[in-house]
């Protein structure tokens, strides 16, 4: 199997807990790994042999982007969700980041796996 992704895909959202965090838009970032085998297009060279990451994003900002999750847990587990209904995917990695969140970190966040995990997916990021 093999991989399509994306990488520090930003987004504005409403996210968080706080009375003030409800109010404003503020940036997630999310990589996602996606199990595609690419095959059939590569030999084609047919986009609708695959799964486009074009299409994955715009889906992405669009869904997050009109979303008001309280949670990076909830985001990450609604946006798997959606990746693996609507594209038909058997298995996502999917890490959401909410930078400056904490003013001494660069980025905190989830990471998640849902479905069952191919072969290649056991390299390190």
């Amino acid at each position: 199997m093999d991989i399509v992704y994306i990488r520090q895909l930003k987004i504005e959202t409403v996210i968080g807990i706080f009375d003030w965090e409800r109010k404003i838009k503020q940036q997630v970032c999310l990589d996602v790994d996606m199990a595609v085998d690419i095959r059939r297009a590569a030999a084609a060279e047919d986009i609708e042999s695959t799964v486009s990451y074009k299409t994955v994003s715009d889906r992405l900002i669009d869904f997050v982007g009109s979303s008001e999750f309280l949670l990076v847990e909830t985001m990450a587990e609604e946006i798997a969700q959606l990746l693996k209904a609507e594209f038909s995917l058997n298995w996502v990695r999917l890490r959401v980041g909410k930078p400056g969140a904490i003013e001494a970190a660069a980025d905190v966040g989830v990471l998640i796996e849902r479905g069952e995990r191919p072969a290649i997916a056991n390299y390190s990021d």
